[in-house]
């Protein structure tokens, strides 16, 4: 990634101000907008575990400061519909997209090189190393928010060495260094449909040896 900006950091952090509500923990979305302007990310990624909400506008306000596009990984149009009106009138600078955000992490958005992941998704783990993986010939920056939600992930095995911040809800930053290693074993993900009790298994490589979607089995 391109060296720190403080300006394109301050400047994205006043502009969040002026754009969203106040909320409790003031702090939150404005700091992932500084962060991503500040590091001048170009193509940022956001995987939610519902609709898009606030922490989406971080995103518009570094893409608007550094010249680089937002993209909103959705579940359905549920979730589309639902974004589009919470929103308002900066729909129009998010790129949506509905799909599975660890599969699209490691093929359409690969070359991200920032991404913002609620902790709240019930596969955060494999979308963390999805965006790990992508980003290992540039490097990057990959930042969970809600991180006090995963207490239980183990940030080690994910080779990802990501430093906790106490703001709002938690953030989990790991910045991926450009042309970092990524150990490729392969391991197979299951998720299980909390409806049916059906489990889907699929194959991907990354440094875990088998995680449980759906239901946390670690």
């Amino acid at each position: 990634m391109a060296s720190w900006s403080a300006e394109n950091a301050t400047k994205a952090y006043l502009r969040t101000l002026k754009m969203g509500k106040r909320r409790k923990e003031p702090n939150t979305v404005e700091f992932i907008a500084a962060f991503a302007a500040g590091n001048n990310a170009q193509l940022m990624v956001m995987a939610c575990a519902a609709a898009a909400g606030s922490a989406t506008l971080s995103l518009v306000a570094a893409a608007h400061q550094t010249g680089g596009r937002a993209v909103c990984i959705l579940r359905g149009l549920k979730e589309l519909h639902a974004s589009r009106k919470t929103l308002g009138p900066y729909v129009d600078f998010v790129e949506f997209v509905m799909g599975d955000a660890w599969i699209l992490l490691q093929s359409d958005y690969k070359f991200a090189d920032f991404v913002l992941i609620d902790c709240k998704m019930d596969e955060y783990k494999a979308v963390f190393v999805a965006a790990q993986r992508g980003m290992s010939k540039k490097g990057g920056l990959v930042v969970g928010y809600n991180a006090l939600h995963c207490s239980e992930l183990r940030w080690r095995d994910l080779n990802l060495k990501p430093h906790f911040l106490p703001i709002g809800e938690g953030l989990m930053v790991s910045k991926i260094s450009e042309n970092e290693k990524v150990k490729k074993k392969s391991h197979w993900v299951v998720e299980v449909d909390k409806c049916t009790g059906e489990e889907h298994f699929y194959r991907i490589t990354s440094p875990q040896a088998k995680w449980y979607i759906g239901r946390d089995k670690t």
